[in-house]
């Protein structure tokens, strides 16, 4: 062995084929390619393991079998992609073995349990595939190399986040890539495989769409929204004037605020003119003092740290395009609700629901919080 850490590579791959044979599953197979090829392979392939060529050839060998891949085959292509020159295919002794290997276990499959090889073993193999271009499509999405020092994907997944770091300096052992870090290099808050959050204002609102042409899923997304927020806003004392960030297309946060706050007027700020009569001919559709409680303005609505908002209750999207940070830091109105993802937990919080993956944070300036004045509006 190299280093004694690379032995924990080994044991985990015994640890990943013990779990497979004791519990297949098609996700466990696609997770446990995914993960294997992001943290045990991609090391083996710049490091090898062992000081024995024959011990890493088996262990490439084992690898072939465990993710259903030619470590061979992914090996070459990796260190093409690094190279940054185009990749071919090319046979050897070794290529030739585990290909075999590969073979011979789906032929076994297939053989002795041919509906779990095809209803469990393939659909797993093809979204474990697909997970794996996933991730190494958003490692360098718009040809931009991106790292991510989270620490808890970092401490499962070996320090992969650090991957400007990896591509600078791809021989360096994984131990030490924290040291390499690269100033300005550029960063996600997001592992690779759900950097599409990044973008996620184009599928929150494709989502939203499904939810319009469902009356059953647009009761749900009210009811659930609606009982977060009388959670949060029960001890902030009058409201009588919301301004609500986005909101267009299905405005189920004024919905439900209305419910909850009746004498409330309500303002949807929403830069999309479509997405705002979307959401108007929804309320039309309401009693009249729905529609005499809900304005609509269009607008980008700026927020920052120095321009205050003329209003008790300010309410931002969860597919806000400014600084969340800062609106965290810095809290704009004398309450702010922040939609975030339902792991980001900050302020006072109320999980809207599992199944959206969503909660609300309840933000307020420090004055506020330790008994001081009134937020001034401008401040």
């Amino acid at each position: 062995m190299r280093r004694a850490s690379d032995g924990v590579f080994v044991g985990l791959a015994a640890l990943h084929g013990a779990v497979l044979v004791s519990a297949p599953s098609a996700p466990l197979i696609a997770i446990g390619i995914w993960w294997n090829s992001n943290t045990i392979a991609h090391n083996f392939i710049h490091r090898p393991f062992f000081r024995a060529p024959t011990f890493n050839v088996m262990f490439s060998a084992c690898q072939s079998v465990l993710t259903g891949i030619p470590q061979t085959l992914w090996r070459e292509r990796h260190l093409a992609h690094h190279a940054e020159i185009p990749w071919r295919a090319r046979w050897s002794a070794q290529l030739a073995v585990e290909t075999a290997l590969v073979v011979g276990l789906w032929i076994a499959l297939a053989t002795v349990a041919p509906a779990f090889f095809l209803l469990a073993y393939l659909p797993g193999y093809a979204m474990g595939l697909a997970l794996c271009a996933l991730q190494g499509h958003y490692e360098h999405a718009g040809a931009v190399t991106t790292s991510h020092y989270g620490r808890v994907y970092n401490w499962l997944c070996f320090n992969d986040g650090y991957h400007v770091e990896h591509h600078a300096y791809p021989g360096v052992h994984w131990t030490d890539l924290p040291s390499r870090t690269q100033p300005g290099a550029p960063a996600s808050r997001w592992p690779a495989l759900v950097r599409w959050i990044d973008t996620s204002g184009v599928d929150l609102e494709a989502l939203e769409r499904i939810v319009l042409r469902s009356k059953r899923l647009q009761r749900f997304v009210v009811a659930v929204h609606r009982a977060a927020f009388r959670k949060l806003l029960a001890d902030l004392g009058p409201i009588r004037r919301v301004t609500i960030v986005g909101g267009g297309l299905f405005p189920r946060t004024a919905i439900a605020l209305h419910a909850l706050l009746p004498g409330a007027a309500l303002t949807v700020i929403d830069a999309n003119a479509a997405n705002l009569d979307a959401a108007r001919a929804f309320v039309e559709q309401g009693d009249d003092e729905l529609r005499r409680a809900i304005a609509f303005m269009h607008g980008r609505f700026p927020i920052d740290r120095t321009t205050g908002v003329d209003a008790d209750l300010l309410v931002v999207p969860l597919a806000f395009q400014g600084d969340r940070e800062a609106v965290y830091a810095h809290p704009p109105a004398r309450a702010v609700v922040i939609h975030d993802w339902l792991w980001r937990r900050r302020g006072r919080s109320r999980v809207v629901s599992v199944l959206l993956l969503k909660r609300l944070n309840l933000v307020r300036p420090a004055t506020i919080r330790k008994g001081g004045p009134p937020w001034p509006p401008g401040l």
